[in-house]
């Protein structure tokens, strides 16, 4: 099971990046490799927060769709995940509460691999971060 970060719909929508064509490759060969994608509600929120912040409104739809249709699964966030990234952020201040939400889902659902450019969770102990083709 691989955790799909907010990033990856977002190059794949948005305006030309390098990273565009990385993150439809690197799709592509999980798909293929029939791996399960899934994501949490926060990366959906984060979808919505970063397009209002920038004025593209346009975007929030095609972006969220992109994702929901790579993925077989949305997790809930729940209580105890945010409780858990409380004490992430609380004991390892270089992460971002959004991130410490994601390692929290993830540590709830035993997933150990997440598809991301954030280089922020390669300092996760036990995470595999997935970003090169």
């Amino acid at each position: 099971m691989i955790f799909v970060d907010s990033n990856i719909p977002m190059y794949m929508v948005g305006v030309p990046h390098p990273h565009q064509t990385d993150s439809q490759v690197l799709l592509n060969r999980l798909i293929a490799a029939g791996e399960q994608l899934v994501t949490d509600a926060e990366v959906l929120q984060e979808i919505l927060h970063r397009y209002i912040s920038i004025h593209r409104r346009e975007a929030i739809g095609p972006t969220i769709q992109v994702l929901l249709d790579m993925v077989d699964e949305v997790f809930a966030v729940e209580k105890s995940d945010v409780l858990r990234a409380a004490e992430i952020v609380q004991h390892r201040a270089s992460f971002s509460a959004r991130d410490a939400v994601h390692i929290a889902v993830m540590e709830h659902h035993a997933i150990h691999s997440i598809l991301s450019f954030d280089a922020d969770f390669d300092r996760w102990p036990g995470l595999k971060r997935i970003y090169a083709i």
